[in-house]
């Protein structure tokens, strides 16, 4: 998926921010994230919080998670925060990425009209419901644009042992633009589709649609870390970028504020730490 003219633009604005500041001497550090967690608020809060700890700038540019690894490989970004495992790996494995870096996580859920005509509430697999969902004839929208959500949606019909096709399953033309605008769309079509809880959370109050299915181990939506290889993009700053890293998977820093984001406006977080170094800590 290429990126549009318009985040392409935004893109080379900021990227010559960073370089008339990299000029001066400042620090900065350039982050290439998925869409849902900027929507969310909580990559902007890690981000002022990091730059107030460290005085180093930290800003980003935000795409679905396949455009986002593209922007990545153009060289002028140093770290990225994705959500698409095999994305992910093919990144690391085409020399471009060094490591996958556990970060944090959180759901995905299906939602839908409360009507729900395809009676997928209260069915306890994904898969199930996907299925029940082809066989009403119900409509689902589906993003359509590489992104991590729509990796994750796909893998998920693939464990049905479907290939959604026909007039019930639909690709949103804007889908690219992100999460809330695809789940507004859904709701104003009264349909169905695969989307993060963060998301969903969020714009709940702006929406009809209901949580139908989630619990399900198949639906955790894992994001990950991965510094830009500066082997392959001599221009990443590694040093910033990796102090980033280390601040951002630290119980005591980055992980606590991902653990308490979202408890004061919504009654419960939106995503959980899940660093090595949280993992660790919450052992002892």
């Amino acid at each position: 998926m290429k990126v549009s003219v318009g985040k392409f633009v935004v893109l080379l604005v900021l990227l010559w921010s960073s370089l008339a500041m990299a000029a001066n001497g400042d620090k900065f550090v350039f982050l290439s994230s998925t869409i849902g967690p900027i929507d969310a608020g909580i990559v902007g809060a890690l981000e002022d919080q990091f730059e107030k700890d460290t005085g180093i700038r930290v800003r980003h540019v935000g795409a679905g998670t396949g455009a986002a690894l593209d922007i990545a490989r153009k060289g002028a970004i140093d770290l990225v925060m994705v959500h698409a495992k095999s994305l992910e790996e093919k990144f690391i494995a085409d020399g471009f990425g060094t490591e996958r870096i556990p970060l944090m996580y959180n759901d995905f859920v299906i939602v839908g009209p409360a009507a729900d005509p395809a009676g997928i509430k209260g069915t306890k697999t994904a898969t199930e419901a996907l299925k029940k969902i082809m066989d009403s004839g119900a409509l689902f929208i589906s993003r359509g644009d590489k992104s991590g959500t729509h990796v994750a949606e796909m893998e998920l019909w693939g464990k049905a042992g479907i290939k959604p096709a026909g007039s019930w399953y639909a690709v949103y033309e804007k889908g690219s633009e992100g999460n809330v605008p695809t789940l507004k769309y859904t709701d104003q079509k009264g349909a169905y589709t695969v989307i993060d809880c963060a998301t969903y959370v969020s714009i709940k109050d702006q929406i009809k649609l209901a949580i139908l299915v989630e619990g399900d181990e198949a639906l955790l939506n894992y994001i990950s870390l991965i510094p830009v290889n500066p082997a392959k993009c001599p221009k990443v700053n590694a040093k910033d970028t990796m102090k980033f890293v280390k601040w951002l998977t630290s119980p005591k820093k980055g992980q606590l504020i991902i653990r308490d984001f979202g408890k004061d406006k919504y009654g419960s977080p939106l995503f959980f730490p899940n660093s090595v170094e949280w993992q660790k800590a919450q052992k002892k």
